[in-house]
């Protein structure tokens, strides 16, 4: 299971420690609750100790990251804490589209003109866009928040999926490198990822899965990673030397020329992040997909986000998981908004301009909970509020929103910090 993290009195940070000896401290009043989530407590009196070498583990991706924090005992390595963080990208995306059109429609009605503007703009080099910097930043959070409550001493990310030029030559770096142990994992993880991990022909999934080519060799087909594929066993025998058209997928051909956006969201701030996380001045370990693939296979461990940050480099090797270890699901749901005025389907003003962020020392999305004494709304509410200016909040709980609770009522568990937490 997780561990808790610990932080002395003055805050800094102490070794993680088993939830039964978090129990323990709490019930003797030598500690006290700092932080829900992560789920962190502060020693009262104590200050200083003991602490192991930890390093927090990522594994970048287009829609979940996966984060683990890998202490280094005397009996070995061991996850002692996981997560996956869910990105909001496309969220970003879709609402920078959706004010371009309406800015451009207001335009063209010539309404509340307002002249164009990206006629004169001039982006700086290597700048990303919101969509994909909105990813980096979700992970240095998270690390700049783990450093706060670990005693984190190195990182380590996966800093390439695939290796392009060991596809195309594997001799580039040597020849020994394609006679070694990690020979084929480039070109097959490109594959796995670009055909979405199931068989090309018939969409079975969970099965064993072999390289195969769309034009086969004996016709002319060459091994270049356009004329593969991947497919079960059985519908590679059953086409044989067929090419995939004559097989009756012609579909084919044109998807294995097709991009694979995930990989290029991916490999375009892999670079940022790496550069990020190398001016916090720790240690950094990077690896590449296909170690990260290598690891967990031959340790045995399921095809998760969590896990392959595990496995990241070669320090993932040899990390031991407990099985009753649960990552915490970490949703990125942005804080506030920017827009002054909500707007109609025309791009005409419905709402009145924004209002107090705070009130009674309350903001929309912090998670409370409620004890209703009196009246019809009698009874206790956990989950998150939605302010109003008249002190009257409305709670969403796991099963509904219970409109009218008083503030007076309210007492705040966790304030509002642009993400939703859960567990699998």
């Amino acid at each position: 299971m997780q561990r808790v993290f610990v932080v002395d009195k003055h805050r800094q940070p102490l070794m993680p420690c088993h939830p039964a000896r978090a129990r323990k401290l709490l019930n003797k009043g030598k500690a006290a609750v700092l932080r829900q989530q992560p789920f962190t407590i502060i020693l009262i009196e104590r200050e200083g100790g003991e602490t192991q070498p930890t390093q927090v583990k990522i594994d970048p991706g287009s829609k979940t990251t996966g984060i683990a924090l890998v202490a280094d005992f005397k009996r070995g390595l061991r996850c002692i804490w996981a997560a996956e963080l869910t990105h909001r990208g496309q969220q970003v995306h879709n609402a920078l589209l959706k004010r371009r059109q309406q800015r451009r429609t207001r335009r063209s009605r010539k309404t509340r003109y307002r002249p164009a503007r990206f006629n004169n703009r001039r982006r700086e080099q290597g700048v990303l866009s919101p969509s994909l910097q909105s990813r980096v930043d979700n992970i240095l959070t998270w690390v700049k928040r783990l450093r706060r409550f670990a005693p984190i001493t190195r990182l380590a990310m996966e800093l390439t999926r695939f290796d392009t030029q060991k596809m195309q030559n594997p001799e580039i770096s040597g020849i020994e490198y394609q006679q070694g142990t990690l020979q084929g994992y480039e070109v097959r993880e490109y594959l796995l990822e670009k055909w979405g991990r199931q068989c090309a022909y018939c969409g079975k999934t969970s099965v064993p899965l072999e390289v195969e080519h769309i034009v086969p060799q004996t016709r002319g087909g060459s091994q270049r990673v356009p004329n593969l594929t991947i497919a079960c066993e059985p519908c590679n025998r059953k086409k044989g030397n067929q090419t995939a058209a004559e097989f009756g997928y012609p579909e084919i051909q044109a998807q294995a020329k097709q991009p694979l956006k995930d990989a290029a969201v991916v490999n375009a701030t892999r670079r940022t992040l790496y550069e990020q996380l190398k001016a916090t001045g720790l240690s950094l370990e990077v690896g590449t997909g296909a170690r990260t693939k290598y690891n967990r296979i031959r340790q045995g461990y399921p095809k998760t986000h969590w896990l392959d940050a595990v496995c990241v480099g070669d320090s993932g090797e040899q990390v031991f998981v407990h099985p009753a270890l649960k990552p915490l699901i970490i949703t990125a749901t942005g804080r506030q908004s920017r827009q002054m005025c909500r707007v109609d389907k025309f791009g005409f003003p419905r709402t009145s301009a924004k209002q107090q962020r705070m009130v009674n020392g309350f903001q929309t999305g912090d998670m409370v909970k409620a004890v209703v004494t009196v009246g019809k709304k009698t009874g206790t509410y956990m989950g998150r509020v939605a302010i109003r200016a008249s002190g009257s909040f409305n709670i969403k709980t796991k099963n509904k929103i219970v409109q009218g609770i008083g503030y007076q009522y309210c007492q705040s568990q966790h304030r509002s910090d642009g993400y939703d937490y859960s567990f699998v």
